[in-house]
């Protein structure tokens, strides 16, 4: 593999200099704003993956920022790993939360998630207008079938997950569209990709914590505070 060799995939970008996708670079630090707005939201609450998550969202941004000045072989790896990363972090968090499944049986069904991508991508592949972003399709199908599974278990959680694939649907629409656009649009839509997914991934990380919030106590391993006759207070 050629790591320095150059690439151009996007409307924005006019030739090889670090500075061409000026746009697309700087709208990477909305991920690094979700990061910190979810760091915040976060803290203090005992959720085991939150850390990963949030970590992750962070990487994102600084991946995609290299990917968008650097334009190179090695940049692209540095922006798709931690997108990859951040699905399967947080498929293994559904399936440890929302379904609580045990650990072993929640791994295995997020590398479930490799052959499934590989068997639905090739189906996008054929379409015209989806064919540029086969790859991340099977995302928002995943997360609307959870989402469908979860309605009478969760509803809650089944609503926030419902609105994170039609974010994930939209972005990926102005995302498709970049190329399209470009001969009357020159500065592209890729940028707006970059701004609704710093949303959804913050909205994703935040349907975890409302659900883990709604939780009663002692489910998420935390024992309620005894009353001094040693046994749970009722109060309140």
């Amino acid at each position: 593999m050629e790591w320095t060799r150059q690439l151009d995939g996007y409307c924005e970008r006019i030739d090889a200099s670090l500075w061409s996708e000026p746009v697309n670079a700087a709208t990477n630090l909305a991920f690094l704003a979700a990061a910190w707005i979810m760091w915040r939201r976060c803290r203090g609450h005992g959720l085991a993956q939150a850390p990963l998550l949030i970590g992750l969202l962070a990487a994102i941004g600084v991946g995609s920022g290299l990917f968008h000045t650097f334009a190179a072989q090695w940049a692209m790896l540095a922006d798709v790993i931690p997108i990859g990363c951040f699905i399967l972090a947080y498929i293994y968090t559904a399936n440890r939360n929302f379904w609580r499944l045990p650990v072993r049986a929640a791994k295995l069904g997020t590398m479930l998630f490799i052959p499934y991508a590989f068997l639905v991508a090739p189906v996008f592949q054929a379409l015209p207008f989806f064919r540029i972003s086969a790859a991340y399709w099977p995302v928002p199908v995943l997360i609307a079938a959870y989402a469908v599974a979860l309605r009478t278990r969760a509803p809650e959680t089944a609503r926030g997950l419902a609105i994170g694939a039609g974010l994930l649907v939209i972005s990926l629409a102005f995302r498709s569209l970049d190329g399209a656009l470009c001969p009357s649009w020159p500065l592209g839509t890729h940028f707006l990709w970059h701004l609704l997914n710093a949303v959804l991934l913050g909205w994703m990380i935040e349907v975890y914590r409302r659900h883990s919030a709604g939780k009663p106590m002692a489910r998420r391993g935390v024992l309620a505070r005894p009353s001094r006759a040693g046994r749970p207070s009722n109060r309140g």
